[in-house]
Formats: structure tokens, sequence, C-alpha cells
């Protein structure tokens, strides 16, 4: 995955063979505290929506690499660090969430599809508008594709036949963005700077 900074992504990935990846709210919660651990310090997270066998993360990219401690448990001026890429984490977070699940699940192998997805949304090259759906007309790419992924994150249960509305689903940002839950995951203050609104 190519990423650069001041730019809003697109991340995604679903469960091998479509298989699912979430069997407990104790998983979901799990995901989202890897999620905080490990994307937060390079990017803000817009909107969020974890399904019983893929997620979706639109993140605005502020630092791709950070400096790490890599010697817990030493004095101070004996600290090692190193830098970590953003796409490290990425694999650390899927990595160490699949050896939870198959510890859970006394299960082996993969639990995500090779390959996480990241399509950058505010340079739209190579994106079209069948990558959302072809019922969606798509004139200023760079201006409209952040607000079409904005609105197919939350739409993702209701879509899927999950529940009914956006708000009823409890593992996405939407039920922060409309007031019900005050989530500090999602940083209200990037969707306001990318003039994200709900168009249900």
């Amino acid at each position: 995955m190519n990423f650069e900074t001041g730019n809003l992504y697109h991340i995604y990935n679903q469960g091998n063979n479509r298989q699912k990846i979430f069997f407990s709210r104790e998983n979901y919660l799990f995901f989202l505290n890897k999620i905080k651990n490990h994307i937060l310090p390079h990017a803000d997270i817009v909107a969020w929506c974890l399904m019983p066998n893929h997620f979706h993360l639109m993140v605005y990219v502020h630092d791709l690499e950070i400096e790490v401690n890599c010697s817990e448990g030493v004095t101070p001026s004996d600290a090692l660090t190193k830098t970590k890429t953003l796409n490290e984490s990425i694999g650390v977070l899927l990595r160490s969430y699949t050896r939870a699940i198959n510890k859970q699940e006394n299960s082996t192998g993969s639990v995500f599809r090779k390959e996480t997805k990241a399509e950058c949304i505010t340079k739209a090259d190579g994106i079209t508008p069948s990558f959302y759906g072809s019922h969606i007309n798509v004139r200023i790419p760079e201006k409209e594709y952040p607000q079409v992924c904005f609105n197919y994150i939350h739409q993702n249960p209701v879509n899927a036949n999950l529940v009914k509305l956006p708000e009823e689903w409890e593992f996405s940002s939407y039920p922060d963005y409309c007031g019900i839950r005050d989530g500090k995951l999602i940083n209200r203050a990037r969707a306001v700077e990318f003039e994200l609104v709900f168009s249900y």
C-alpha cells in the first residue's frame, strides 16, 4: 500500500474466503483497541465500520513513520527506538488479531485475505464510480469521493440487512456522529475539514 501524508484513504480487508472475522462483541472491541494502538499514531480516523466478515477505515494520514520504543523495562539512557511505517503497523494489527482469533477458535491459518486494500480518495487516480457502485454519479472525484466513501462505510450494515438504520449498528462511527455515543476514536474536526456530512 502506498500512502502519502495529507490525504484520505479507504482501508479495507475481509475474512479469508469471506469467512467471519468477528465472533463476539468482545472481538469487535478488541479489534477497535488495536486500531487505536496501531493506526492512530499514524492517522486520524474519519469513519469506520466493522462487519462480521470485513472492516472499513477512512483515515487521514499524518505520519508515515513513527518512532517506537523497543526496550521496555530498561533505563531511559539505554532505551532503543526504531521507526515503524503505517504499512508495518497495519500488518502488526492484522497479525496480532489473527493470533488471538486462532487461539480463541482453536484454528490455524489466515483470518484475513492476503492483501489489505488502501484507496486514496482525495487523489482519485484509478478509482472509478463502479468502485462504490455503478449507480453513483461522481462529477468531481477529488471532492466527491470522500463523501461517497463516508456514506458507503456507514451504510454497510444497512446494505447487508444487519440493521434497518445505520445508528442501530454498534460497530461503526455513525452513532458517534449522530450523538448517540461519544466515541473517542474518530476525529470530527477532520470530517468538518473535508465537509463530510450525512446524506441519507
